[in-house]
């Protein structure tokens, strides 16, 4: 159906072979017949955890990223390992990164977050039934958790004090459950 839009690998090569991510350059045909190169990011893959308390107050944290020079206000998050199920991989960042567990869980949706250089896409999860527990942070990771409110969390958001791709989108999923215009399956 869409064969007239789609680009098709001659060759390539990976031009960086990191521990976390891979860099790769293909020589492809365009639709037209013309080829082109395309430089592009691998990624494992990753989840994003909506913590909910039930007083109904969010679980954020704050991390400074590198990239950016800057402390971001987020919801947590991780890489998933090989051969990790994706909500595996997000039980496990909730304790790693906040210290709480969670008893109910509900998948929300996949998001690909850079989708003109890379192939990174997040699993994003809603995480009820919260218990406090110890974090248990990965060696060199700083972060601050932290509870807001969800109007207070969009109003970070309109504000543009909350610009993290993940979290402007799960914020407005929360609303969206919230408001009971939709529902987590």
């Amino acid at each position: 159906m869409d064969e007239h839009l789609k680009e098709t690998r001659v060759d390539g090569q990976m031009v960086y072979d990191g521990r976390f991510l891979k860099v790769s350059c293909d020589r492809v045909t365009l639709p037209n017949g013309k080829i082109t190169h395309r430089e592009f990011i691998r990624h494992p893959g990753a989840v994003t955890i909506l913590p909910l308390l039930d007083d109904g107050r969010v679980l954020l944290v704050r991390q400074f990223r590198y990239p950016n020079d800057q402390v971001f206000i987020e919801f947590p998050a991780g890489k998933i390992d090989p051969g990790e199920e994706a909500l595996t991989c997000a039980k496990r960042e909730l304790q790693e990164e906040t210290g709480y567990t969670a008893t109910d869980w509900h998948f929300v949706c996949k998001i690909h977050n850079a989708i003109a250089y890379s192939d990174e896409h997040l699993d994003l999860y809603l995480a009820r039934g919260l218990t406090a527990g110890e974090a248990t942070l990965d060696d060199g990771e700083f972060l601050e958790p932290f509870t807001t409110t969800l109007p207070e969390l969009l109003d970070m958001v309109k504000r543009g004090e909350v610009t993290d791709v993940k979290t402007v989108i799960g914020a407005f999923w929360l609303e969206k459950f919230a408001a009971g215009t939709w529902k987590p399956e």
